[in-house]
């Protein structure tokens, strides 16, 4: 719990606004939340939540007496010392970060004297603080600090990143308002890193090109693996056990997706051609990553001897367990493929929304795996969920007019599958054929 509460406006109720905002309240300050959305706004104050995040409506609801919703940006900053900025930022048709929403919200602290801070967490391009600081200027907030404070949140552990983060990096105008934004963590059980504010921009955008990277290496050395005989799974297990390199996202699979990694890494690239130069190594990343769910596609193309009139089924939806959000999941360019190849495309996920999202409603939706693969020519593990670990696998191949799945997470064991039946394709693994009745 802090030791002193601070009366703090966050803009923005998406992932990070939410996150940010509740675990602010958790650590004892007065925080209102302030979204464009009256849905959204509608359901958070009846008590809903309306995006998953495991224990974000527990915390939202343990600290209820400390948060407001609101549509009213002048509500939302009546008493606020400090003003956090969490809204998206999604890329142009030129691949640089859309910052209208950055500069709407900056646009209402103009009525706003009685702040000391604004914040932004969003993520944005090196340099947007010296704009940002040029505005608050301009518009008679030359007394009003600024700092960059970018989170680094995944998604389905978004409260636990927040809480015990690996570090908290803040790049601040002035050292009072470092010492501010350092103050409203207290409690917070993680380090302080303090920046300027142009290298704390740039932490956030290189952070996510490096893990990105990381998962397209695995997925190109899993290519070289299929071809060689090799196992991807063995081999990134002894890469992990090296101290320089450790285990984590050299998992191989259908690619990164989700609000950031694709996002970002477009930033980035764009950011680098804007000042004159080429990022060859994220230009590959990003090209890898966008071919590897059509691989798979190509994969079961070859296995069925074309598509055209197939029923495929899709296991998983979202970009990863644990979440609802089908944000540049591999999912989407996967069912879009299998329709432009004229199959029939049937899915299941036990969190995904997708009734606004292209192309789901092509798509039929089933409320388990075994309805999902009934009487379909082939199933694809989109999604590692832990359900399909608990799926009576012989009984589903039974119900499918071929057994043929493949398996684009690696979650499932391949000797399972063939004695139920599979033929079982993977990433980066030999493919399995079923065992002799």
């Amino acid at each position: 719990m802090a030791s002193t509460s601070r009366t703090v406006a966050v803009f923005g109720a998406g992932y990070i606004g939410l996150v940010t905002g509740a675990c602010f309240a958790a650590l004892g300050h007065r925080v209102a939340v302030r979204d464009v959305q009256p849905e959204r706004v509608r359901l958070l104050n009846s008590g809903d939540v309306p995006i998953y995040e495991p224990g974000l409506g527990e915390l939202i609801a343990a600290n209820k007496e400390r948060l407001t919703f609101t549509l009213d940006a002048r509500e939302a900053l009546q008493d606020a010392e400090v003003a956090y900025i969490c809204v998206d930022t999604p890329p142009t048709a030129s691949g640089d970060a859309d910052l209208s929403r950055v500069w709407a919200v900056i646009e209402t602290l103009k009525g706003a004297p009685h702040l000391t801070a604004v914040v932004i967490k969003s993520t944005v391009p090196v340099g947007t603080g010296d704009r940002v600081r040029c505005a608050l200027d301009d518009a008679g907030l030359a007394h009003v600090g600024y700092a960059a404070n970018p989170e680094f949140t995944a998604e389905g552990k978004a409260v636990e990143d927040f809480l015990r983060p690996d570090r908290i990096v803040i790049g601040a105008s002035d050292a009072s308002t470092a010492q501010l934004i350092t103050d409203l963590h207290d409690g917070v059980d993680g380090p302080v890193q303090t920046l300027s504010i142009a290298s704390a921009e740039m932490v956030k955008l290189a952070a996510n090109a490096l893990l990105a990277t990381k998962i397209t290496f695995i997925n190109e050395i899993a290519t070289v693996c299929e071809a060689t005989g090799a196992d991807v799974e063995e081999v990134a297990t002894a890469i992990g056990m090296d101290h320089r390199l450790g285990p984590h996202f050299l998992k191989a699979g259908l690619g990164y997706g989700g609000s950031c990694f694709p996002k970002d890494s477009r930033a980035l690239r764009a950011m680098a051609s804007n000042s004159g130069y080429p990022f060859q190594l994220l230009n590959s990343v990003i090209e890898v990553n966008d071919l590897q769910p059509r691989r798979a596609i190509q994969r079961l193309k070859t296995e069925l001897g074309g598509l055209k009139g197939r029923r495929i089924a899709l296991l998983g939806m979202t970009f990863k367990a644990g979440t609802d959000d089908l944000r540049e999941a591999p999912s989407a360019v996967i069912a879009a493929r299998l329709l432009a190849e004229s199959a029939e495309v049937h899915c299941w996920d036990p969190m995904a929304r997708p009734a606004d999202i292209a192309p789901w409603n092509a798509t039929v939706r089933h409320s388990s795996p075994g309805e999902a693969m009934s009487d379909a020519d082939a199933a694809i593990v989109v999604t590692e969920w832990p359900e399909l670990k608990t799926v009576d696998w012989s009984a589903a191949g039974r119900s499918m007019r071929r057994r043929v799945l493949f398996d684009g997470r690696n979650v499932l064991d391949p000797n399972t599958m063939a004695s139920a039946g599979f033929l079982y394709m993977s990433v980066g693994r030999a493919t399995v054929l079923p065992d002799a009745e």
